[in-house]
């Protein structure tokens, strides 16, 4: 006979003053709002999370190249990796889906709407960009600095965060070598991204070569995605950054 699971704890609550001075200050109402979610999300979804480097050498070498060809048109990461993303989610469908709320039916999805965390001074907001599919890294690139300045501006409505197939988070620009992103739900997947390191392996005559890594991090929902399908989807990133068509 099954024995009826013991009742969450409560919430430890102290009277922090005891042990020192203590300033008291609410939540603002989007960090408010996002930790709600995102405790949803992570106790909702079974999550399991692949890390793995992509060799950025080759593309980081063209970047730089057409950057410096193209000082009004430069590109940054974020955009190749929208581009990329979209190319692995059309080779592994499975990952371009949601689940229902009672997790018994799975809704595969046509179209291509990419989300990207963005930092703001009241918490974390992720606005979509729609049918990345149908357009060039360039126009990415341009809608990503309009709607990262908005959201941190003025905000975003609930429309401009909707819709999302599949999320980007990005912590380059700060640091780390990798950590767990929280799907964002009714996502099945979202893919972290930390700071590129050099590192000396051996080349083909058998001397160090300088090489260039890009770490990543795949969270995903355990009931739509296995392992070995999610190495793949990884790997199928690392592959569309080499194939990343800057002149698109």
């Amino acid at each position: 006979m099954s024995e009826t699971p013991a009742p969450e704890l409560p919430w430890p609550v102290e009277d922090f003053s005891v042990y020192g001075p203590v300033e008291e200050q609410k939540l603002g109402r989007v960090q408010h709002y996002v930790g709600r979610v995102m405790q949803r999300n992570w106790t909702s979804i079974p999550h399991v999370t692949h890390h793995d480097d992509a060799d950025i050498t080759e593309f980081g070498q063209r970047r730089k190249a057409w950057n410096s060809a193209h000082p009004d048109r430069k590109i940054t990461l974020l955009p190749a990796l929208v581009k990329a993303s979209v190319a692995a989610l059309q080779s592994y469908p499975q990952f371009n889906s949601s689940l229902s709320a009672d997790g018994a039916t799975l809704f595969r999805k046509q179209y291509f709407n990419i989300g990207f965390a963005v930092d703001v001074p009241g918490g974390l907001l992720v606005p979509v960009l729609r049918d990345c599919d149908k357009k060039g890294i360039g126009e990415i690139a341009a809608e990503i600095a309009a709607i990262s300045a908005k959201a941190r501006d003025k905000g975003l409505a609930m429309t401009e965060m909707s819709g999302g197939c599949f999320s980007l988070s990005s912590l380059g620009h700060i640091g780390g070598t990798g950590f767990t992103p929280i799907i964002n739900a009714p996502e099945v997947a979202i893919l972290g991204i930390t700071r590129t390191r050099g590192q000396f392996i051996p080349g083909a005559d058998g001397k160090p070569e300088l090489r260039q890594f890009l770490p990543l991090s795949l969270s995903y929902d355990h009931r739509v995605i296995n392992g070995a399908d999610a190495a793949r989807f990884v790997s199928a990133i690392a592959q569309g950054l080499e194939a990343c068509d800057f002149e698109s």
